[in-house]
C-alpha cells in the first residue's frame, strides 16, 4: 500500500486540498500542509519551530508559491506555469498547481511532487533534519529539453501555532548572510534563516492579505484568515538532472548540501526499519506490509527529546500533529506499539525514567503547557498506565533492573492512591475501587471541557480506572515477588479490588457499568437511567477489564463484554465512545468548539481503541484471522486524511469521516500493537 496518487487524485482540488502531509524532526517541530499546497489551517507552514523543545512551537515559514518558466512548448519565449495554490477570503483561488501535478507519493516519511509542465518533469521533496529546526525544499528538474527558470516567493511569519496573524506594523530586518538571509521580524524574536545552494535572493516586504483557512471554518474558529508577509524572491534556472533545495532554519550554519542531507534522512529511517524487522508476518499481504512499513516511520515521528535537568537526554511521546503537545496519558499508551513493537526499548526505558522526575502526590502528569514549565496533573489514568507501560517493557526485554530502579517511585503512588490525593482520588476502603473526580474536573480519557461545562465528568468509579488499578495491584504484586519485596500486600489488595469490582456487572444487560457512585450532576438531577448513582452507558471504556494482562472479570463476562462492544460500538476505523442506541449520541462532528467537544467522546469513533478490543477479542476468541480483520481498514486509513499517519478520531456515522489531528500518537501505536498481537498467535 504504497502512498502514491496519479491525476485521480491530484487532479480533483476537492481531494487534494483535504488530505495532509507532515514531516517532523524529533524536537517538537514539524512542516505539514495539504497534498494541493494550499493553506487551510492555521497549523499549516513549512517551518514550525520548537524554539522551547519539544514546545515553543513558532510558525517562521508559512509557503512558497513557485512559478516555473520553461521554453519546452514555445521555443520563442517562455511560459509561465504558476505551481501554487491559494484560496482568498473572497471565496477566489489564485494559481493552479494541481493542474500540473501529475504525482504525489511517499518516500518513507518525505512528501514528493511531481509536477508536470508541458514535456518537463519537475519534482519537490520537503524533509526536516532530525534534532534540528531545519526545513529542506528540494526541487530536481527530471525530465526536460532544455532549462527551466523557478522563481519563488518566500511568505513567512512570527506566531504561537495555535494563533493566526493579521496584518500590523512589522519591520522586519532582513540581512544578506553566505548564500542566504538572516531576518528577525522584530525586536526580540528569535532569527532565522534562508538560504541556498544555488538560487539568488531579492528581498521584499509585501503583506499577503486574507488567506482562507477552510478548516477553521469547519471548526468554528473567529479567526478563519490569515496574512503572511512576503519577505524574499529567489530565482534559479535548471538543467535537465539539476536540482538545488532551499534551507529554512534557525541554526545558523545548516548542512546547505541537500543530497548529503536527504541520504541522512533516508539512512535515519532506513536505520528505524531494520530495528523493527518483519512487522507483517505471513499473513500480510504486500500491501499491508507496506502499509505497516510506513506506520513504523509515522511512530518515530511522535518520539520527541525533552530535556530535565536530571536528563538532558530525557524522551517524550507527542500526542498528536498538528496541535497537540506531550500528554501523559497518551505517552503511556502508545508507548508499548511506538517503541516496543518497533524494536526501540532503549527509548521505552528512557521515556518511562523521563516521567518518573514528575510524578508528584503519586500522579504523573496530564500534560505539559505549550507555555511554562508547570505541568498539569488533571488525570487520573497516565499514572496507571505508566504500571502497564512499565509491565510491558519488562516483558518485552527481560530488563528487572529498570523495575528495580523505579519500584520506590511505583510503591510511593500505590501509597498516595489509598490515602488519597488531588481531586480526591483515593482507594474507597468499601471495596478498594478508586474512587475520583469533583465537579469542574475532568479527570479520565474521556476529557472534553468547554468553559465550565464538563461533557463527560465520569465522576466516581469509572470501569477503566479501575481494571487500570486492578492491573497496577497484579503488576506491583509481580514486580514485588522478582525483587525480593513484600508481594503479600499487593496481592491482598489486588484480592480485594477484583471482589470489588464484581460490582461493575450489570447482569440486565450483560455489561459492564460505565460508572459505579456516581454523584447527582451540577443541576441536582441523578443520571439518566442510572439506578443507585451507576451509569450504565455503553461505553468502550469496559473493555480494558478484559484486554488488561490481568482481568477482574470471569471468562463468561469477558466475552459478553467484547460482544456487546462487538456489537453496538465496533466501526471500520475503531471504537465509538457510545452507542448509538443512548439518546445522548452524537454521529457527527463538526461546528463550534462547544458542538465538537459535545460529540468527541459522545459517539465519535476513536482509531486507538482498535488496540484494546483486539486484544480482548483474541483473550476471548483466540482467532488471529479474526482479529486481524478488525485492524486492516485501519491499514487502507492512510491514504486518507494525514497521508501515511492514521487520523485522531472518525466520526461515528459512516462513512466514519476521518476528524481531529491528522497523525495521533496512540492511534498509530495501537495499530501497530494490535497486528503485533495477532501475528503472536
Amino acid at each position: 500500500m504504497a502512498i502514491d496518487f496519479g491525476r485521480e487524485v491530484c487532479g480533483d482540488l476537492s481531494v487534494v486540498s483535504k488530505r495532509e502531509w507532515l514531516v517532523t524532526n524529533g524536537i517538537g517541530g514539524y512542516a505539514s500542509g495539504t497534498l494541493a499546497n494550499v493553506l487551510s489551517r492555521r497549523y499549516h507552514g513549512l517551518l514550525m519551530a520548537a524554539l522551547e523543545p519539544p514546545l515553543g512551537r513558532t510558525l517562521l515559514l508559512a509557503k512558497l508559491d513557485e512559478t516555473a518558466e520553461y521554453d519546452g512548448i514555445y521555443p520563442d519565449s517562455g511560459r509561465l506555469t504558476p505551481l501554487y495554490l491559494n484560496r482568498w477570503e473572497d471565496g477566489t483561488v489564485e494559481g493552479n498547481g494541481h493542474h500540473h501535478l501529475n504525482r504525489f507519493h511517499l518516500e518513507g516519511t518525505t512528501p514528493v511532487w511531481t509536477y508536470a509542465i508541458a514535456n518537463g518533469l519537475l519534482e519537490k521533496r520537503i524533509w526536516m533534519q532530525p534534532g534540528a529546526n531545519t526545513t529542506y525544499i528540494q526541487y530536481r528538474l527530471a525530465r526536460a529539453t532544455g532549462p527551466m527558470g523557478l522563481t519563488i516567493k518566500a511568505l513567512g511569519n512570527y506566531r504561537d501555532y495555535h494563533s493566526t496573524t493579521i496584518i500590523n506594523d512589522w519591520s522586519p530586518d532582513v540581512e544578506d548572510v553566505d548564500q542566504g538571509l538572516k531576518i528577525t521580524m522584530f525586536d526580540g524574536a528569535r532569527p532565522f534563516y534562508l538560504f541556498s545552494d544555488r538560487a539568488t535572493f531579492s528581498t521584499r516586504s509585501d503583506w499577503y492579505e486574507d488567506f482562507f483557512l477552510a478548516v477553521e471554518e469547519f471548526r468554528g474558529q473567529r479567526d478563519v484568515t490569515e496574512d503572511h508577509l512576503y519577505l524574499a524572491q529567489l530565482k534559479v534556472t535548471l538543467r535537465p538532472g539539476e536540482s538545488f533545495a532551499i534551507v529554512a532554519s534557525t541554526e545558523a550554519a545548516p548542512n546547505l548540501d541537500s543530497v548529503v542531507a536527504y541520504g541522512d534522512r533516508q539512512a535515519h529511517e532506513a536505520a528505524l526499519l531494520e530495528r523493527a524487522g518483519d512487522l507483517g508476518g505471513p499473513a500480510a499481504s504486500a500491501r499491508q506490509q507496506d502499509a505497516l512499513r510506513h506506520l513504523v516511520l509515522a511512530a518515530d515521528q511522535f518520539v520527541v527529546r525533552r530535556p530535565t535537568a536530571a536528563d538532558p537526554d530525557g524522551q517524550s511521546i507527542i500526542a498528536g500533529y498538528p496541535w497537540f503537545s506531550d500528554w501523559g496519558r497518551d505517552t503511556m499508551i502508545a508507548l508499548p506499539g511506538l517503541t516496543l513493537t518497533t524494536g526501540r526499548p532503549e527509548v521505552a526505558a528512557r521515556i518511562l525514567r523521563t516521567y518518573a522526575q514528575f510524578v508528584d502526590q503519586g500522579m504523573l502528569p496530564n500534560r505539559f503547557p505549550d507555555v511554562g514549565e508547570t505541568p498539569e496533573y488533571n488525570t487520573v489514568d497516565a499514572t496507571l498506565w505508566y504500571f502497564v507501560a512499565l509491565h510491558e517493557y519488562v516483558k518485552a526485554t527481560g530488563d528487572t533492573a529498570l523495575a528495580r530502579e523505579l519500584f520506590p517511585v511505583l510503591a510511593d503512588i500505590i501509597d498516595w492512591h489509598i490515602r488519597g490525593t488531588r481531586y480526591h482520588i483515593h482507594m474507597d476502603e468499601a471495596d478498594a475501587l478508586l474512587y475520583a473526580g469533583e465537579a469542574g474536573v475532568q479527570l479520565t480519557w474521556m476529557d472534553a471541557k468547554v468553559d465550565e461545562w464538563v461533557v463527560t465528568p465520569r465522576t466516581g468509579k469509572p470501569v477503566e480506572i479501575n481494571a487500570l488499578w486492578y492491573n497496577a495491584l497484579r503488576i506491583m504484586e509481580a514486580f514485588a515477588g522478582q525483587l525480593g519485596e513484600d508481594a503479600g500486600r499487593y496481592a491482598e489488595l489486588a484480592d480485594r479490588a477484583q471482589t470489588g469490582f464484581a460490582r461493575f456487572w450489570n447482569a440486565p444487560l450483560g455489561y459492564c457499568y460505565d460508572v459505579l457512585d456516581a454523584p447527582a450532576i451540577g443541576d441536582g438531577r441523578a443520571i439518566p437511567d442510572a439506578p443507585a448513582g451507576n451509569d450504565g452507558s455503553l461505553r468502550p471504556n469496559q473493555l480494558l477489564a478484559v484486554s488488561l494482562p490481568h482481568s477482574p472479570l470471569t471468562a463468561e463476562r469477558q466475552r459478553s463484554v467484547v460482544d456487546a462492544c462487538g456489537r453496538h460500538l465496533l466501526t471500520a476505523h475503531g471504537l465509538r465512545s457510545l452507542s448509538p442506541d443512548d439518546k445522548a449520541y452524537i454521529g457527527r462532528y463538526g461546528g463550534d468548539r462547544r458542538k465538537r467537544d459535545g460529540a468527541y467522546h459522545q459517539g465519535t469513533a476513536w482509531g486507538w481503541l482498535i488496540g484494546p478490543f483486539v486484544a480482548a477479542h483474541l483473550r476471548v476468541y483466540g482467532d488471529a484471522a479474526a482479529a486481524r480483520s478488525y485492524v486492516a481498514p485501519l491499514l487502507q486509513h492512510l491514504n486518507d486524511h494525514g497521508v501515511g499517519s492514521i487520523s485522531e478520531i472518525f466520526e461515528g456515522d459512516a462513512p466514519f469521516t476521518p476528524r481531529g489531528c491528522t497523525a495521533q500518537a496512540w492511534s498509530v501505536a495501537e495499530v501497530l500493537r494490535a497486528w503485533r498481537m495477532t501475528e503472536a498467535e
